[in-house]
């Protein structure tokens, strides 16, 4: 199963969850506030984060150096 993030719109909580992709993301509660307003949040797949070279931020926050 894919590990999704989501993000509160109350509280701004962000959190990850596993789950199928066809699962139904209403029912899903913040674990912060208990509120059912969430939605999930875009992510990268493994190995799209490139390489310092093509990194025009790369920096004391670039997690390749």
């Amino acid at each position: 199963m894919p590990i999704y993030e989501y993000k509160c719109t109350l509280c701004g909580n962000t959190f990850e969850m596993i789950r199928f992709a066809q699962d139904d993301d209403r029912d899903i509660v913040c674990p912060a506030c208990g509120k059912k307003k969430v939605e999930k949040m875009m992510s990268l797949t493994a190995g799209s984060h490139g390489s310092c070279e093509s990194c025009s931020a790369a920096g004391p926050s670039c997690s390749y150096t």
